[in-house]
């Protein structure tokens, strides 16, 4: 059993690595436009604090035999914190700018005050059920982020939206790591990844349904700009709202 554990925390760091950096491309057009444009910042910032808190909670003096959250999840905190600076560096405005810094340091403050608390205020069993609890709630609202573009694939009956592999890593990542909280018999890894692989299932039977349809007249014509930017992390939907793809999970 421990060496299954261990072969599917190896996977689970791979499929993850690979969400983390999906949006490499996307980084690479805002570096060479000099602007952020359309995209949205929010989900990089909360994507950081979700992988600082799973990092945190997978340390041995907190959760035993889970170091292997911590390696893929400290390595997310530092390409999302790379991300997150080069968006500051590049906001076309102000105000954005301000809101993305102010939500940094929120985000930074938060997870600090949880450190401060398991380390001073908790210890053993409490002090796991404390940072679970923290990086649960967080990983959940990661995964649930998808949604809105699962009902955009329904509405559009398109999966232009919907890139299939990373629908397929979103249900990879989220299987091994399910898999892997059994085996370690940990809530605090099997229950959100569990919501993780039940959502990746149906985004690829999404995909299945309907990717032999294109997009509905009027919807979804300019795939250049949008689809690409949609297929390497964020991009406006076609009602004009900030959808979040599946790019970003954590153990």
């Amino acid at each position: 059993m421990e060496l299954a554990h261990f072969l599917f925390g190896i996977f689970g760091n791979a499929t993850a690595l690979f969400l983390f950096l999906a949006p490499v491309i996307t980084f690479r057009r805002i570096i060479g436009s000099k602007s952020t444009e359309d995209f949205s910042g929010v989900p990089y910032v909360s994507t950081l604090l979700n992988c600082l808190l799973a990092a945190w909670y997978g340390l041995p003096f907190v959760s035993p035999h889970n170091i292997l959250v911590s390696t893929i999840n400290g390595a997310g905190a530092t390409i999302e914190f790379v991300f997150v600076t080069i968006f500051l560096i590049y906001a076309n405005q102000k105000k954005v700018r301000v809101k993305i810094f102010g939500l940094l340091c929120i985000a930074l403050s938060v997870f600090a005050l949880v450190v401060l608390i398991s380390l001073f205020a908790l210890h053993g069993q409490s002090r796991k059920l404390f940072c679970g609890l923290a990086a649960t709630i967080f990983s959940i609202c990661m995964y649930a982020s998808p949604l809105s573009v699962m009902r955009m694939v329904i509405r559009t009956k398109s999966v232009e939206f919907m890139p299939f592999f990373l629908s397929l890593f979103v249900f990879l990542c989220g299987t091994s790591w399910f898999i892997y909280g059994l085996i370690g018999r940990d809530p605090f890894i099997y229950t959100p990844n569990g919501f993780g692989c039940a959502l990746g299932t149906i985004q690829l039977i999404l995909y299945a349904i309907y990717r032999k349809r294109g997009p509905m007249e009027g919807e979804g014509e300019g795939k250049g700009k949008e689809g690409e930017a949609l297929e390497m992390g964020y991009a406006k939907s076609v009602d004009g709202q900030q959808n979040h793809d599946a790019t970003k999970v954590s153990a």
